[in-house]
């Protein structure tokens, strides 16, 4: 977490919805659990004119560990600053958007999608209603992640009232740094010696929680597998949030640590601990330059999210050693038989198709094996010949062929003394280069190149492509002589625009020379002779 400044949040609440009350059960909860807090309200006006807002501020490190020193805090929110807003009305929600209060790269909202209409919607002849379509679209656009759901709904089968839900959805949400029990706690009363003595309305309570916590809990979770597998990771299952090393909670900001996790768990399955040392040694030079460029943090840390998103996975590049050990885990051959629904007693046999190439053969090759492997190749080429490969068929069911898999999977050590390992963190490391320095230029400018990782995809000539791509965009768009920093991110996204809707490359093409940069160079193409079949005589 940061340690420099509190996490902040605005709650709004109409008239007898409990808001003080939730306002109450927040900062219990945060001095249950050991952490300085402290909140203020500002009261609403009547005839639904605007709700009565909570403000609280929790500094993220535990008073233990302050050692005696203690945090300043804030009366009043500022906008733009805000770390997370909730709302118990979907009007009120928007109405704090278009007060400033809202950073789409910084700020959760979660909001009730209920109404209480307002006097001035009443008082129409016609329908006055607000579009509520037109109100989510203004939550979606000014908020970094956003929960809407009914909490009326919830409040009303819980028999509690709408605070109690919100609190839940809070906690569901993890943005502060307190176990669920904690919450659970303030709200039992602190009584936690006969659980079954509850009173009714502490019960009701913990149901309108319990429920508004899974509903903003278990979409995120879903999110980040989904992210997960969309981003290209072959794991049957996310890494879990707990893999996020405490040393590392602490560098980095905590709108980082949910990408920062996946990334530090994928590097680390790939390879080996030093290799996941490297990943957030990359990374913390960029927060060190996104800080210098933005040092309020205002950005939500944007750079160094998608820093850690596309630099995790080209670090852990596909390679025949990575596909042999994502083909050989024994969640694979679990998740196998759940898609064809087999049972405890059906086998299932299942084959696996390779045709690995001397490219991916002299990737485990020291770099002087690797050029004559990929050399003899090359000749093969240019005599009209196809690239050489070996098809394989692996059965993956059996011993002997899981065993193959196994004991290529475990050559990951090889890896590091391949040509290929050594030419990927070259090219790596020219493009945090120009992350760096784009970021402490201008803000803008380190973000458009950090996206462009969205360029590096795919294995053989897509990959290939892309990282041509991304290195002619980073030498001749990023750095052009005399031209203003803003401008040339502009141009930046622009290029990355087109290359990824263009995979001839003409767009993109098109675009560089009309920012003022050189078409790629044309690569030569072998030319390849096909023997024509024989034709029956007359």
């Amino acid at each position: 977490m940061d340690h420099t400044r509190p996490i902040t949040l605005l709650v709004c609440a109409l008239g007898g919805e409990g808001g003080g009350v939730l306002t109450e059960w927040l900062v219990d909860t945060a001095r249950h659990a050991g952490y300085a807090a402290q909140s203020t309200s500002i009261p609403g006006v009547a005839q639904r004119t605007g709700a009565t807002t909570y403000y609280i501020e929790v500094f993220p490190v535990p008073l233990a560990q302050l050692g005696g020193r203690r945090p300043v805090f804030s009366l009043s929110p500022v906008p733009g600053a805000l770390d997370a807003i909730v709302s118990s009305e979907l009007l009120e929600t928007a109405r704090q958007i278009g007060n400033g209060m809202s950073a789409p790269q910084r700020t959760l909202v979660i909001s009730s999608s209920a109404r209480i209409f307002t006097t001035a919607e009443r008082m129409q002849l016609g329908d006055g209603r607000a579009d509520a379509q037109q109100l989510l679209d203004v939550v979606k656009a000014f908020s970094r992640e956003h929960h809407v759901f009914d909490m009326n709904a919830i409040a009303r089968e819980s028999g509690t009232v709408v605070s109690a839900v919100m609190l839940g959805a809070i906690a569901g949400s993890g943005l502060f740094p307190f176990p669920r029990e904690a919450y659970e706690h303030v709200v039992r009363g602190g009584d936690t010696s006969a659980p079954e003595k509850l009173s009714k309305m502490a019960a009701a309570s913990l149901r309108g929680f319990a429920s508004a916590f899974e509903a903003v809990n278990a979409p995120r979770a879903q999110a980040a597998f989904v992210s997960s597998v969309l981003a290209g990771d072959g794991n049957d299952a996310p890494p879990p949030a707990a893999a996020l090393p405490a040393d590392l909670a602490r560098r980095f900001p905590p709108a980082v640590h949910d990408m920062l996790a996946l990334g530090h768990a994928r590097v680390l399955d790939y390879q080996d601990a030093a290799y996941a040392s490297l990943y957030a040694e990359r990374l913390g030079r960029v927060l060190d330059a996104e800080r210098a460029a933005d040092p309020a943090g205002a950005r939500g840390f944007a750079v160094t999210r998608e820093a850690a998103r596309w630099l995790a996975l080209w670090m852990a590049f596909d390679d025949i050693v990575r596909v042999a050990a994502l083909k050989g885990r024994a969640s694979r051959s679990q998740r196998v038989r759940r898609e064809v629904r087999a049972g405890e007693e059906d086998i299932v046999k299942v084959y696996d198709h390779f045709k690995p190439g001397a490219a991916e053969f002299a990737a485990l090759l020291p770099p002087s094996l690797a050029n004559r492997v990929t050399a003899w190749d090359r000749d093969r080429q240019s005599r009209g010949l196809a690239p050489w490969a070996l098809p394989l068929k692996v059965g993956s069911h059996s011993v002997f062929g899981m065993a193959s898999l196994r004991l290529l999977a475990s050559l990951r050590w090889l890896r590091r003394r391949g040509s290929r390992f050594a030419e990927e963190q070259a090219l790596i490391e020219r493009w945090l280069t120009a992350v760096e320095a784009g970021t402490r230029e201008t803000w803008t400018l380190g973000h458009e190149l950090a996206l462009c990782g969205r360029l590096i995809k795919g294995y053989g000539s897509t990959n290939e492509r892309g990282k041509e791509n991304l290195l002619h965009l980073i030498g001749h768009l990023a750095v052009q002589p005399g031209v203003a920093p803003a401008e040339r991110a502009l141009s930046v996204a622009a290029a990355r625009t087109a290359a990824l809707a263009d995979d001839a490359g003409k767009a993109l093409d098109a675009t560089l020379r009309e920012h003022g940069a050189p078409a790629r160079p044309i690569k030569a193409q072998p030319i390849r002779w096909m023997k024509r079949k024989p034709t029956g005589g007359a």
